[in-house]
């Protein structure tokens, strides 16, 4: 096995490794379920790559909601990084109904083309 191969394997396997601890690791202080009411919410379009590949998954992204309902940060917290854009530019594009201070909370999307 060459070294280029290894190197291969082995960034593959830490990306499975990270995905699974993502998907299976409680939320941490200070990143909750978002609880203010969603207006209008963007479906993520599946990656044509995803697709192919038949990848499937959970992506999990930190977003902070401005006071006016817009949203003001998104970051990613963990999944698959080919489903992880897709999932981003829709968040990014969601509003909530407007609420005296900005919020802080994690969304999830769950990525399954036979869905």
């Amino acid at each position: 096995m060459s070294v280029q191969a290894l190197n291969r394997a082995l960034a593959v396997g830490l990306l499975l490794i990270g995905g699974w601890a993502a998907i299976n690791a409680p939320l941490s202080w200070g990143q909750e379920e978002i609880t203010r009411k969603a207006k209008s919410k963007v479906a993520p379009a599946y990656p044509e790559l995803a697709r192919k590949m038949n990848i499937t998954g959970v992506v999990r992204i930190q977003i902070t909601v401005a006071a006016n309902g817009s949203i003001k940060d998104a970051k990613l917290v963990g999944g698959h990084p080919v489903l992880a854009n897709a999932a981003l530019d829709a968040v990014k594009k969601w509003r909530y109904e407007a609420a005296p201070a900005e919020s802080t909370g994690i969304v999830v999307f769950r990525f399954d083309p036979t869905q």
